[in-house]
């Protein structure tokens, strides 16, 4: 089963981007309901493994934070493939995708280097945008590029089994993991 450790959003935060992904003219837009910030994408993984990662997450301690979606952006600008809400870079969120990732090898999982660029995917795109389409991306982001939402408290995060179909991913949570949520907020 393909899976994956991500953060998921609080609904108020889910029907701000379904909004903005309204005027999103290109691509396949994610599903409101499944929109993420992901921490570790482990692909393919027997039931074992999973189950030796839920094991390991449940151990795993850390402090909950407030995380601020900034801005609007793709992945490789000459041919874009995803658009994307960014979100800021605190400290705890930093520390939390380390822990995830230790715990995630220590399971028996082999996770590829990656440079962390911490967003929520809005759209798919598909490799060869006609120009028309890619005019129409660059008056969407030109128009919204500062969207910017309030920090929102992230409290727990969970394990995710992804199934692919015709019509895109399907996610299901398969175990949630709660942040220690007793530090004072800022």
């Amino acid at each position: 089963m393909r899976l994956f450790v991500a953060i998921g959003l609080p609904a108020v935060v889910r029907a701000a981007l379904s909004r903005l992904q309204s005027d999103l003219r290109v691509g396949r837009l994610v599903e409101p309901e499944t929109l993420h910030l992901t921490l570790a994408f482990l692909d393919d993984q027997d039931l074992p493994t999973a189950e030796a990662v839920n094991e390991m997450l449940c151990d795993l301690t850390a402090p909950a934070f407030d995380l601020r979606i900034a801005g609007l952006d793709v992945f490789d600008r000459a041919k874009p493939r995803l658009v994307f809400a960014a979100t800021d870079r605190p400290e705890a969120l930093v520390s939390l995708r380390k822990k995830v990732r230790v715990a995630v090898r220590d399971a028996g999982v082999n996770l590829p280097r990656d440079r962390f660029r911490p967003h929520v995917t809005l759209a798919r795109l598909n490799r060869a945008l006609p120009q028309f389409e890619l005019d129409k991306l660059g008056g969407f982001l030109e128009a919204h590029g500062d969207f910017s939402l309030d920090p929102f408290r992230i409290d727990r995060f969970g394990l995710y089994r992804s199934t692919l179909g015709p019509d895109g991913p399907d996610y299901d949570l398969l175990a949630e993991y709660m942040l220690d949520d007793t530090a004072p907020r800022p």
